[in-house]
Parts: C-alpha cells; sequence; structure tokens
C-alpha cells in the first residue's frame, strides 16, 4: 500500500513521487505520480501533481537529487491531477523554464468547460446536469496552479526530429539531449511522453491508462502507437525503466515489454467485444451498450487509472467511434456540448453508399 508524496528512489538522481487514486464518492482527488531528475546541473520536474502534501513531497524529492543551479519543470498534458503546483517553477530559487502542450492550454485555463463537454457526452450516466458535476470535480482539485511566469509551450520552441535508437520521435529536447520530450497525443490532445536518456526512464503518464481512453479528446489509434513504440525502446535496451502516472508501480525491462503488451492485447479483446455487442448495423443506445461494455470490461479483467461510473461510460462512448458507429441525429459527436436529452439518443454504422439522388428529370 502506497501512500500520498511517498518516494522511490529509481536511481542517484532520480526520485519518483507517488500520487493517489480518485474518490469521488469521498471527495478525494487523484494526484499523479511525478518525476524528479537532475541532469548535468538542471532539475527536471516531469509533473507537478496537485495539493499542499504533494507540493513539499516533490520539493524534498528535488532536495533528494541535488545539488543543481537551474530548474527545468515539464507539463505532460493539461488535466487537473497533473499541473496543480506548476507554479512552483518560480519557487525553486533558480533560473527556471516551464513548458505545457499549446493543445492542452484552453482546458488549462477553463477546467470546468472541459470537464462539463466530458459529462455532458455521457449525462444518461451522470448524477448531475453535467455543468455542476464539473464543478463539483474541479473543485476537489484545490489550490489549483497551473501556470507560472517561467510557463511556456512546448511548440514555441522549433519542432525536432528525435531519434531513440532505431525508432524516430518527433517533439523537442533539453539538457543537451538527456531529456526528450516526444509527441504522442494519445490520452488527450496534447499530451507527451518523457525519456531521461542517462537514467533509462521512460515517463508513459496517462498514455498507459487503460485500452481505451476515455476523455473526448482521446485518440485510440495514437495511444496504441505509443505504446507499441515504447515497447520497442524496452526492447532496444534504450529505455529500461517505465514509470506512469497512475500505476504507483515501476516495471523494468521485460517486464515493462510484458505490461505494454498486455495494454495493447486488451484493447484488440475489448475491441472484439464490443464489435459482438453491437451486433449488425442496427441501432444501439450508449446506455445499454455501457451496461454491457462494463460486463465485458470485467470479464476481461481490464483495469485503468480511476476506474469508476462515469469513467466507463466515457470509455464506452469511445469504443462506439472506433467501431464505426455515429450518433443518428446527425451531430458531430464530442465536438461541442449537447442537450442532456439527446445524449443517449441512439447510434448505428451510417450507409456505406450515399442515398440515391433523386430523379428531377421532367
Amino acid at each position: 500500500m502506497t501512500a500520498l508524496g511517498e518516494l522511490m528512489e529509481l536511481d542517484d538522481r532520480t526520485v519518483l513521487v507517488l500520487g493517489q487514486e480518485l474518490d469521488l464518492a469521498h471527495e478525494r482527488p487523484d494526484v499523479a505520480n511525478a518525476l524528479a531528475h537532475r541532469a548535468g546541473d538542471t532539475l527536471v520536474l516531469v509533473d507537478t501533481g496537485v495539493g499542499r502534501a504533494f507540493r513539499a513531497a516533490l520539493r524534498t524529492a528535488a532536495d533528494r537529487v541535488g545539488p543543481w543551479s537551474r530548474a527545468l519543470v515539464l507539463t505532460t498534458h493539461g488535466h487537473l491531477d497533473h499541473v496543480g503546483n506548476n507554479d512552483l517553477a518560480d519557487e525553486l530559487g533558480v533560473p527556471a523554464e516551464h513548458y505545457v502542450p499549446a493543445r492542452d492550454l484552453d482546458q488549462m485555463r477553463d477546467p470546468k468547460s472541459y470537464w462539463a463537454r466530458a459529462f455532458q457526452r455521457i449525462a444518461w450516466a451522470a448524477p448531475l446536469p453535467a455543468p455542476a458535476l464539473a464543478a463539483q470535480v474541479v473543485s476537489l482539485f484545490a489550490p489549483m496552479r497551473p501556470f507560472a511566469a517561467a510557463t511556456r509551450t512546448y511548440e514555441q520552441r522549433p519542432l525536432e526530429r528525435i531519434r531513440v535508437g532505431a525508432l524516430r520521435f518527433t517533439g523537442w529536447t533539453f539538457a543537451d539531449g538527456a531529456v526528450r520530450v516526444l509527441r504522442s497525443q494519445g490520452h488527450c490532445a496534447g499530451h507527451v511522453i518523457v525519456h531521461l536518456r542517462d537514467s533509462g526512464v521512460l515517463h508513459l503518464s496517462d498514455e498507459g491508462n487503460g485500452a481505451c481512453g476515455a476523455m473526448a479528446d482521446a485518440d485510440q489509434l495514437k495511444i496504441q502507437t505509443v505504446l507499441g513504440a515504447v515497447a520497442g525502446l524496452f526492447e532496444q535496451e534504450e529505455a529500461t525503466i517505465l514509470t506512469d502516472g497512475h500505476t504507483f508501480s515501476v516495471r523494468r525491462g521485460t517486464d515493462a515489454v510484458s505490461h505494454l503488451d498486455g495494454l495493447l492485447a486488451q484493447a484488440a479483446a475489448l475491441h472484439d467485444a464490443a464489435l459482438g455487442l453491437t451486433g449488425g448495423s442496427g441501432q444501439i443506445r450508449p446506455s445499454a451498450f455501457t451496461s454491457r461494455y462494463a460486463e465485458a470490461i470485467a470479464g476481461l479483467g481490464v483495469a485503468g487509472a480511476n476506474p469508476n461510473p462515469l469513467f466507463t461510460a466515457m470509455m464506452a462512448l469511445n469504443q462506439l467511434g472506433e467501431l464505426g458507429l455515429r450518433p443518428e441525429d446527425g451531430r458531430t459527436e464530442g465536438l461541442r456540448p449537447e442537450p442532456a436529452d439527446d445524449a443517449d439518443a441512439p447510434w448505428s454504422r451510417p450507409p456505406l453508399r450515399p442515398s440515391a439522388a433523386p430523379d428531377t428529370a421532367s
């Protein structure tokens, strides 16, 4: 059993700071794991969690990997549990840089709207109207300080082509190449992963949260692509230690490859199960599909961060989209909030051929 803020020493210059799981019933926020690492004379913090207790633990970890004379704070993505102490970049007493993904800026500025959109999609499963539920959830993550005076976006730097072993990525490098920020953009629109070259650490953050991404801006293909690429890095021994945002464990070598392969196998198994649940080309309501999809998840032993009915319903909608189903009312699902009455409207597969044009000949 781990405790919030517990420190796990990975080597003499790298410490993993453990967070905690979400518990909505007891109004307890989840807190993402973070890393403190020293690259030369630079302190590198990967994510900052949320809350005063975690902030104190992060400072302790930073002191443990010292000494350092400059700081680099890297945000993997804009979700609340990763960004609450980002202003720490301004309080370290040394020259500091802080980078965030540009595509996540909107949700960092206005998290209530981001989460209201997420909950509106599953209004039939939510205990409160989406705006009220979003406000309640966001209020758990206080104090929330996602920006610092040092904050810039990664995209303000020139995009680099980064080769790691036989694999090629795009992203950004820091500390003379010892820190590699690799674009992944699967779990949410702006997501990045971080490779600490000299320690062999690959921080997957939330790309490994489960076999199916839950958020409205998740991209299932990108999730699966990055899982496969990271497994390749471990097989080539370009990475030796796998950490992530929420499993509170460290995986090394072949254990990391097995874990990543297991996630990919679960994704394929869920796809097959969902295909069976939707049957042919008829209608299906999201609420009915979600109920059966939850049974399939349990039967397959699929796990993930923050398992609860809300996230299961969000995954279910994404799974329907992966199967090629679309809402029948013509809306572009997930791109704008919809009235609660429309959230459980039937989905079906669009026809493969366009309807015949009416004969207008006289």
